[in-house]
């Protein structure tokens, strides 16, 4: 059985170019299914591309879940194009999960925790 993820969009419909770029990089996580059960995955848009603006338009959340239903929220990634926030988000989850040793420790030591 795979890695399980549930994706939330928020101020937007979200679309399926969206979800399979999700699914491709939940791939890149297989390898840390030892301790990695799943993760969450929220996609916001903050506001609508406006030229010349320093909000940035997307904000993306991962959140880890362990084998032993351990939540671990990494930090927020942002910027202007869904899919590029995303890959970092994935891009940190990925360093995060392969400097801890063993992996497990991201979710005992609350690594990336954030608070809501």
């Amino acid at each position: 059985m795979g890695l399980g993820m549930q994706i939330v969009y928020l101020g937007f419909p979200g679309s399926a170019a969206l979800e399979a770029e999700a699914g491709v990089q939940l791939l890149r996580l297989e390898r840390f299914s030892g301790v990695l059960a799943g993760c969450h995955l929220a996609i916001e848009r903050m506001r609508h591309l406006q030229p010349g603006s320093q909000q940035p338009a997307y904000d993306v959340r991962l959140d880890l879940v362990s084998a032993s239903r351990e939540l671990a929220p990494l930090d927020h990634c942002e910027g202007d194009d869904p899919v590029a926030a995303m890959r970092a988000a994935f891009d940190a989850a990925e360093r995060q999960l392969g400097s801890a040793a063993p992996a497990s420790a991201v979710f005992r030591s609350g690594a990336g925790r954030r608070d809501h």
